[in-house]
């Protein structure tokens, strides 16, 4: 399902045209790849990659650029205008899926050991297929078609997104630590927009009831109401009122015996530093094994030259 601009016409332009564009502003503004990223702040090679063409930016990366690079907008208009998911295909039992979420007027959701596809980061997702699917090229076009969803929910004015996360999303590790370091700075950051509220249940909360499975609550523009959830390979919708109802009552309870999005956003906080100290860790573990490495090397270099006999002293 392509995005198309809000304006309802064709591609303005191509990611590879916003990325020179962002390259020719950076540059006139003297500013390395590595100083605008600290600037943002984000990492080089989101820069980098967004330069190439081959990362989709959000909203808010093109107007932080504009306001750093005084490009008086041009970059926030030209993101607006263009079409970053050309011809994007959903598996065939999501598709019905995706189709409610481009329309959907308000969704509440409750997820269990992976991060909802809505709020995923492009590593994430490349990870998460990455182990799932052997085609390089399947894993590219899923991993296309999840961010295709996102940005209508991202955008300042999307939708209203709430979601109850078990603490097993934060915990499951997807990819390594980094991908899970910056999956969960990317919630902090998109947890602050007016129009998505998360949360986090506690893996030792006691005395809440959780749903069985995840699930979603979907609203459409006409006021229909739908439950979701999935299987396997299979997405299981239900309007029934009184499952509707059912489902609806168990998740507001949910919600008010979860701590708040305040304090969840300290929990997810938490998991961040413990990835970033994780990471730290491994890559002083790295450091300490290459020296050990090498005066191993060192040693067996010195056992394999040649020998000569030692001058004793004579009595």
């Amino acid at each position: 399902m392509s995005r198309r601009n809000a304006e309802g016409g064709a591609a303005a332009s191509t990611a590879a045209v916003f990325g020179e564009v962002l390259k020719h502003f950076r540059e006139a503004a003297l500013l390395t790849q590595e100083g605008l990223a600290r600037e943002i702040p984000c990492d080089r090679s989101h820069v980098a990659r967004v330069e190439a063409g081959t990362r989709v930016p959000q909203d808010t990366f093109a107007k932080r650029c504009d306001e750093l690079l005084g490009s008086g907008g041009v970059l926030t208009r030209l993101w607006g205008r263009i079409d970053w998911y050309p011809q994007v295909e959903h598996p065939d039992w999501f598709r019905r899926r995706a189709e409610m979420d481009a329309v959907a007027v308000a969704l509440r959701a409750y997820q269990e050991r992976v991060i909802p596809g809505l709020l995923q980061t492009e590593d994430y997702v490349r990870a998460l297929y990455g182990r799932r699917l052997a085609s390089a090229e399947e894993v590219e076009e899923r991993v296309r078609a999840r961010l295709s969803r996102q940005q209508r929910f991202l955008d300042t004015d999307g939708p209203y997104y709430a979601v109850v996360l078990d603490e097993s999303c934060l915990r499951n590790v997807v990819g390594n630590a980094a991908v899970m370091r910056d999956q969960c700075a990317h919630l902090l950051r998109v947890g602050g927009h007016p129009n998505i509220h998360i949360q986090v249940a506690p893996a030792g909360l006691g005395g809440v009831v959780r749903p069985n499975a995840s699930m979603s609550l979907i609203r459409l523009p006409d006021g229909h109401e739908w439950v979701y959830s999935e299987s396997l390979d299979r997405g299981h919708f239900s309007d029934d009122p009184a499952v509707c109802t059912r489902h609806g009552q168990t998740y507001d309870v949910l919600r008010a015996d979860t701590p708040s999005a305040r304090e969840s956003a300290a929990l997810i906080g938490d998991a961040m530093e413990g990835y970033e100290c994780h990471g730290q860790s491994r890559a002083a573990r790295g450091d300490l094994d290459q020296e050990q490495l090498q005066r191993r090397q060192r040693w067996r270099l010195r056992r394999s030259g040649p020998r000569y006999p030692r001058s004793r002293p004579r009595p």
